[in-house]
């Protein structure tokens, strides 16, 4: 049995872009629209599953009200932690450290920003985040609030992407993608839809 999973990034938030990890930013009224003109017309969805930070989480518990739906907070589908570069721009890091952001751009795998989670890590929580939820909601069609990073991991694996191009996968603000996911001999596997509908 395999999920059908609609992958939806969180909008904007209040303190704009750059590295924002485990900073817990609200959504901006901008925010709030693209996430609902995201959703307009979308579903019907079994459950509502959303990352806690506030960004994600506010948004959900007003959709899954709405639509009276379980919601359920999965704090394994938080945004990687980039750790002394949370709060910063790439503009920023570009005056002081730009060899190190160039090395992190070039190969995410291979360079960890000053005091981040490496990004096998991060992989590694998503991934068994998602075999979770693809061995508990069988069958279902289940919405995914999220972060880009989640969203990146995600669609290049679906991709077969190298992992050198994690961070080339294109995710803006209020995105919905559509994925399939299931077990073949215990393995996960993941599949991208052309259509989330």
């Amino acid at each position: 049995m395999s999920v059908q999973l609609e992958l939806l990034r969180h909008g904007e938030t209040e303190s704009g872009g750059g590295f924002r990890g485990r900073l817990d930013d609200a959504l901006t009224s901008m925010g709030w629209q693209q996430l609902r003109a995201a959703v307009a017309g979308a579903g019907p969805w079994d459950r509502i599953i959303s990352s806690p930070l506030r960004r994600c989480a506010d948004f959900a518990a007003e959709l899954a009200e709405q639509r009276s739906l379980e919601l359920e907070l999965e704090p394994d589908l938080r945004e990687l932690d980039f750790g002394d570069w949370e709060g910063r721009t790439a503009a920023d890091l570009m005056v002081d450290q730009s060899v190190a952001l160039g090395r992190f751009w070039s190969d995410p795998y291979g360079f960890t920003p000053p005091g981040a989670e490496p990004v096998a890590d991060f992989e590694a929580r998503v991934l068994a985040a998602i075999e979770r939820l693809t061995d508990r909601c069988a069958g279902e069609r289940v919405l995914l609030i999220t972060h880009a990073g989640v969203m990146r991991l995600l669609l290049a694996q679906a991709r077969g992407l190298p992992r050198e191009c994690l961070l080339q996968v294109e995710v803006s603000h209020g995105a919905l993608f559509g994925l399939r996911t299931g077990f073949a001999d215990a393995t996960l596997w993941l599949e991208e839809r052309c259509s989330p509908f």
